[in-house]
């Protein structure tokens, strides 16, 4: 199979469609004959890549038997290719690729662009839901998870190793939180709600830049954390693998916000790839990474005492954590890597040019 794949947002720029493009554009690429097409440079070059790509694709649409979109925005693509040919066009989709409430975007990409793709991969069923209920035709749409790749052997890591790289003192139970800093994240809500109630000797670390940095940083000011919360803002892979390898528990604290969603929760997979317990908000697209019980814990939005009794539970019995961790990277192993995911991609898009043939 001959994949043209297209991603206007690419590596080394940082983000989770991003990652998420890069990767299955790898793991793509070890089963079919994969040509990328990408852009990795942030701000006014978006526009001008979009002509170059649809220019590159009908001058070498013989050359493929299937153009894959990582993301909604360039359903547009689409569009223009479906006036010249009839090769099919598959375009994933993440939450705010529906969602994202200019009104410009929703008359013209929800309205017409969208539609016009052969099929929608959904990275979440409550893309789906959102998308259909903007009146997408249900049977465009095709629910595939994100995937992550899990390590055979996990590098050995010691708080003490995490407290020399970083400068801090960690003297109890670690917390995690590990992305992109925005206000449905629930960092700033978990900090007022939930952190400020646990035992003095828990610490928190959160990872990530974004909108809601400062309002997170002056939120633990207000409540005199510093001590015991960290915001570190972007981090390296390394200190990413170290802080999975030190943390005692991930957390994921979505709150809904209009007009933002959750398509997936990428991070919470990788964070159980490590052995790490996770503890997310039963929200948006988070229950289609988190299998209750298997790979982490669910509990209701903004259910400060549920996480706070969750938290506690699993920091007293480490025996039980440990335990969970490994049950959990075994069922991300069994059920969301890469390889695994690359797979369903490969018969989805194989199905496409069968019939079109």
């Amino acid at each position: 199979m001959r994949i043209l794949f297209i991603s206007r947002t690419y590596p080394p720029i940082i983000g989770g469609i991003e990652k998420q493009n890069y990767d299955i554009a790898k793991s793509l690429s070890e089963i079919a004959d994969v040509r990328i097409l990408a852009n990795t440079k942030r701000g006014i070059i978006l526009p001008f890549f979009a002509i170059y790509a649809l220019f590159y694709a009908l001058s070498h649409l013989k050359n493929f038997d299937v153009i894959l979109l990582g993301d909604g925005a360039l359903s547009i693509l689409a569009y223009f290719l479906k006036l010249f040919t009839t090769k099919p066009v598959a375009c994933i989709v993440h939450g705010l690729d529906i969602t994202y409430s200019n009104q410009v975007y929703q008359n013209l990409w929800i309205r017409k662009f969208i539609k016009k793709q052969d099929k929608l991969i959904a990275v979440g069923n409550e893309t789906i839901r959102q998308g259909v209920s903007r009146g997408i035709p249900p049977e465009k749409f095709v629910f595939v998870p994100n995937g992550v790749f899990v390590k055979e052997n996990l590098p050995h890591y010691t708080k003490e190793d995490l407290q020399k790289t970083l400068g801090i003192k960690i003297e109890g139970p670690l917390l995690l939180s590990l992305g992109r800093m925005v206000r449905r994240k629930g960092v700033a809500w978990f900090i007022e709600n939930v952190m400020r109630n646990l035992a003095d000797n828990v610490f928190y670390i959160i990872a990530g830049d974004g909108p809601e940095k400062q309002n997170i940083i002056d939120k633990i000011n207000k409540l005199n954390l510093n001590g015991r919360v960290f915001c570190l803002g972007n981090v390296d892979d390394q200190i990413k693998e170290m802080l999975f390898c030190t943390a005692d528990l991930f957390i994921q604290s979505n709150i809904k916000v209009a007009g933002d969603m959750e398509g997936f929760g990428l991070v919470v997979l990788e964070a159980a790839s490590y052995g790490l317990p996770v503890i997310a908000s039963n929200i948006e697209g988070l229950p289609d990474a988190i299998v209750d019980g298997k790979n982490g814990i669910l509990v209701d939005e903004k259910n400060a005492d549920a996480y706070k009794e969750k938290i506690q539970h699993l920091l007293q019995d480490k025996c039980m954590a440990k335990e969970f961790g490994r049950i959990a990277r075994e069922f991300v192993s069994n059920n969301f890597s890469w390889e695994i995911i690359a797979r369903k991609y490969y018969a989805l898009l194989q199905e496409l040019i069968k019939k079109k043939t």
